[in-house]
């Protein structure tokens, strides 16, 4: 589908309109008592012990129409409902045998469909594919990531896969029909990670450096098991543990690895909160392809919402079937909106933070871990951006600079999309920004979940076109396309004109 240009010739809006569909379910666990937002607790037993009551011919009955009415939506329902019966059978009792059917039936009771786009799907980011064959000269695959909201305001993340053709037509790929969530497995963890988090949060005791002693600096969860069966064994002379263990806990489990079937297309695959750090939402990942000598790693940060803290979080993958979430750590990698850059700058890592909530600047690593202290690159100035700045995605590297994407918050709680020139070799130098915005949500783009909002978590570059998918009013995705040597023209008319920009 192509875009319709406006007439000033620099961005056209596509007809594209990516909308939220609530067919697109999974089916996670159920367990009465524990719903969304309600406090209570677990009527499980009860509902075990009614389910054994049944007879036979019960059972049959009610298993036999569950699965006519639900199998069409899986690819293996049985599968799904034995493993959900697995996470509750301690609840049978070990002396009662159960058969398959009421096996199966007891995991449908302790089943229920979840609508991943039930309220929203926007803030997308999209980054070349992976694999690249088939593609005629001109064309390019891309995957473009979307995040999903449903029931409880729980967010996750989406993908979309499609081809940009050579005269910059946009087209995508089916969706899939049965979704899945992926296993989630332990890595193993880093030592100084540990140490850096554990510092921050105040918790740098005896105790502590005890289990860094102990622990090598690539340790496993076995490893970590033992570390802490040995605290235990010397609390009886050691000040009270108990916090640093939950601690400790809590951040394995918030490191981790999912990994994806090969029966399952990219578009089936989705990024659902696992760990305790996201407990509340996987929200806005920002992709980047990062290129670093001969290897290529997709990176994305994303912000992890525990229902009271948020923290940038790390993806890493090469495949989009394996992913790495990790922690992240250091002065700069707080509140929301980090995103990296594709590649090293002086030897080392590069991102855009928000780390004071405002503003746009930039932080380094040595590691893609551990993040120094930022230095200020934009501050709100134009009225359009009063409220607040960030930026809207990874950088991309152009002859005249590191082109970003900012939004900006003004009058009303409405966001707009600007942009901003970077130095290549000193990304904290701002060459120029348009003094206006490049996009604002027009009449049809207003009304949503959150009105008066655009807001894109990454572009992509396509020959002398970069594509810019943005979310409008957090509700659908939209796409533009913008002309990238009258962008660069404009920014560098800005600078002539005085407009921002420091030396």
């Amino acid at each position: 589908m192509k875009a319709s240009r406006a007439a000033s010739g620099l961005l056209a809006r596509t007809e594209h309109r990516i909308r939220p569909d609530a067919s697109r379910t999974i089916g996670r666990l159920f367990v009465p008592g524990h719903e969304t937002l309600i406090r209570g607790g677990s009527r499980a037993l009860a509902v075990v012990d009614r389910i054994l009551d049944l007879n036979e011919q019960e059972v049959e009955h009610a298993l036999a129409r569950t699965l006519a009415r639900f199998s069409a939506g899986y690819r293996d329902l049985a599968g799904t409902l034995e493993r959900n019966f697995q996470l509750v059978a301690h609840r049978v009792g070990a002396e009662i045998e159960v058969g398959s059917a009421r096996r199966q039936l007891i995991g449908a009771y302790f089943t229920h469909e979840y609508a991943l786009e039930a309220a929203a799907l926007f803030n997308p980011s999209i980054v070349a594919h992976p694999d690249q064959t088939g593609c005629q000269p001109g064309e390019a695959r891309f995957v473009m990531s979307l995040r999903a909201v449903g029931e409880g305001h729980l967010s996750s993340i989406e993908f979309r896969t499609g081809t940009i053709g050579d005269d910059s037509a946009i087209r995508f790929d089916s969706p899939g029909r049965f979704l899945d969530t992926g296993r989630t497995r332990p890595v193993r963890y880093d030592r100084n990670l540990f140490a850096r988090k554990l510092t921050e949060l105040g918790q740098d005791d005896e105790n502590a450096q005890l289990l860094w002693r102990i622990l090598p600096p690539r340790f496993t969860s076995t490893e970590l098991t033992a570390a802490l069966a040995e605290l235990s064994r010397q609390q009886v002379t050691r000040a009270d543990s108990t916090a640093l263990v939950d601690r400790v806990g809590w951040m394995a489990t918030s490191n981790y690895a999912v990994e994806f079937g090969e029966h399952h297309s990219l578009p089936e695959r989705v990024l659902w909160p696992a760990g305790p750090a996201e407990s509340h939402g996987m929200e806005d990942a920002r992709f980047v392809r990062f290129t670093d000598g001969a290897d290529t790693i997709y990176y994305a940060t994303y912000t992890a919402f525990d229902g009271s803290q948020v923290a940038p979080h790390l993806l890493e993958t090469t495949d989009f079937r394996t992913f790495t979430i990790s922690q992240l750590s250091g002065s700069s990698a707080v509140n929301k909106g980090m995103a990296l850059f594709p590649r090293r700058i002086a030897g080392r890592y590069a991102a855009l933070s928000r780390w004071d909530r405002e503003s746009i600047a930039i932080a380094y690593s040595d590691d893609a871990h551990d993040w120094s202290e930022a230095v200020t690159v934009q501050s709100p100035a134009r009225p359009w951006e009063l409220i607040q700045l960030g930026n809207c995605g990874s950088p991309i590297e152009t002859p005249a600079g590191w082109l970003v994407f900012t939004h900006g918050v003004g009058p009303m709680r409405e966001y707009a999309i600007g942009v901003a020139l970077l130095d290549l070799d000193q990304p904290e130098r701002l060459i120029a920004a348009l003094p206006e915005p490049l996009l604002v949500a027009d009449e049809s783009e207003r009304e949503g979940y959150v009105p008066n909002v655009v807001y894109s978590c990454g572009a992509m570059m396509h020959g002398g076109t970069v594509v810019l998918p943005y979310g409008c009013s957090d509700s659908y995705v939209r796409i533009a396309m913008v002309d990238l040597s009258l962008l660069l023209e404009r920014l560098m008319a800005s600078r002539d004109l005085g407009g921002t920009g420091s030396s």
